[in-house]
């Protein structure tokens, strides 16, 4: 394999030393320039593998750079190096299409990151083979261009805002991100920030030293460290509280973390997808999420669609789910009917993806036969969710008393759930566990059973 090549811009000949040196010791050759003309008459003459140019030069700066690449070296990885605490043109630069950005005095440990990252995204051979297409399934054309995009976005090391209504497919879209990229064989950490306890955050993010609070026996990594070389996912980030937005927006611009207790920051090379189902324009106004964050947040925004905008993508998301479901309960994949997929693409889908997955698991379960027709379909009414949260019975057997006393203190909910599992246990106990005889006692299908029986845990007793 031969030698790989970078472009090294910057009009200060100590810094250009100090990346020709850290370059070679990771076999790479190096070629220098000092203004912005002599790099572009370099990039003519000779095939690059990377380019780091500094953000001020004598006749221009990094972004015109920046942008001459963009237009004529579309494949070359491009970084800049911008002034300490001047994220204003790091941010300018990655919107305009940088890979990535590393700030002055230059840390080594994260030159070499950057600079292994950018040669595996100019490689293609060294890329893994992944498609996104695995992932985010539909042929229709908005999901076309979210695949089109995502294979964009795999190629820089921006922060990546994903929007989109709840249950869209934001987790997945962020994980195409990632497995698509050069990071792909380092970790992917996921995190609900509305699900972590206030008291808990800095030390959920940013990990803790040894007694450095009531309660820490031991050195814990945080999910900075956790993700190091890989993408962490802020999902629901509208969720932090305004404190935790401070030291958020600190830990992406210096690219370090400082653990609770501990006398040093740590350097931390992790890439930020973050996404919410709230309006953060809206709540900035509002004073509820800090402004300076969300730019940090926002340099590529990849907006995810409703279902209802592509549900010509229905018939094979549900083919999808169905096989999915079939696998978990062992049964036989069913058909949907014409008339099934008529009234599914027909339906609004408040809780798009989510709930069609929901819609389609419960009606596997419900129906008797291999053809699922539209009479079948129970969408997602409040009637019709309540109808499903007990076993749908004739009239109660002697048999299928309830004996136990119930906790008062449960909600209607765990209630309801707890008289469906003495139900389901006094049965199965009547018929000495055998499943088809039980099932009939209760007036429900075998399948009805078996899908109960998994649901509330009862499957493994």
């Amino acid at each position: 394999m031969a030698q790989a090549l970078a472009l090294v811009v910057d009009d200060e000949p100590d810094i250009c030393e100090l990346i020709e040196i850290t370059l070679a010791r990771m076999d790479i050759e190096a070629k220098t320039a000092f203004d912005v003309a002599t790099a572009k008459d370099l990039l003519s003459q000779f095939h690059f593998d990377l380019c780091l140019t500094d953000m001020r030069l004598p006749d221009g700066n990094g972004i015109e750079l920046v942008e001459h690449v963009q237009t004529n070296f579309p494949k070359l990885p491009i970084a800049v190096i911008t002034a300490h605490g001047n994220m204003d043109s790091a941010i300018q630069a990655l919107k305009a299409g940088a890979f990535d950005f590393v700030s002055k005095p230059v840390d080594l440990q994260l030159l070499r990151k950057l600079v292994d990252a950018s040669l595996k995204v100019s490689t293609p051979s060294d890329m893994p083979d992944r498609r996104s297409r695995d992932t985010i399934l539909g042929e229709s054309e908005p999901v076309k261009k979210i695949r089109n995009t995502i294979v964009k976005l795999s190629r820089s090391q921006a922060p990546v805002f994903i929007s989109g209504e709840s249950g869209t497919g934001k987790e997945l879209a962020a994980h195409a991100i990632h497995d698509k990229g050069p990071r792909a064989e380092a970790p992917f950490i996921a995190v609900n920030c509305g699900a972590i306890p206030q008291e808990l955050m800095e030390s959920e993010f940013f990990g803790h030293k040894k007694g450095s609070f009531t309660g820490a026996t031991s050195d814990k990594k945080g999910l900075f460290q956790a993700a190091d070389g890989g993408t962490l996912f802020l999902d629901e980030v509208a969720d932090l509280p305004l404190h935790m937005q401070v030291k958020l927006l600190r830990a992406i611009q210096e690219k370090s973390i400082r653990p609770i207790g501990a006398a040093q920051e740590i350097s931390v090379d992790t890439r930020i997808v973050s996404a919410t189902h709230k309006d953060l324009n809206a709540l900035v106004a509002k004073d509820e999420f800090r402004q300076d964050l969300y730019y940090r947040i926002n340099v590529i925004e990849l907006n995810i669609p409703s279902l209802r905008e592509r549900n010509t993508d229905i018939p094979l998301l549900a083919e999808h789910f169905m096989g999915k479901i079939s696998k978990t309960f062992d049964c036989e994949i069913p058909t949907l009917a014409k008339d099934a997929i008529q009234k599914l693409q027909e339906y609004p889908f408040p809780g798009n993806i989510r709930e069609l997955e929901n819609i389609l698991e419960r009606t596997m379960t419900l129906v008797d036969g291999d053809v699922i027709h539209a009479e079948d379909i129970q969408l997602n009414s409040r009637e019709a969710i309540a109808s499903n949260q007990t076993i749908s019975s004739p009239e109660p057997s002697s048999s299928a008393k309830i004996d136990d006393p119930v906790d008062p203190n449960l909600s209607m909910e765990d209630h309801l759930e707890e008289m469906e599992k003495q139900m389901i246990m006094k049965a199965l106990e009547e018929t000495r566990w055998n499943k088809t005889a039980a099932a009939k006692k209760l007036g429900i299908t075998f399948r009805v059973l078996r899908y109960r029986l998994s649901k509330l845990g009862l499957d493994k007793e």
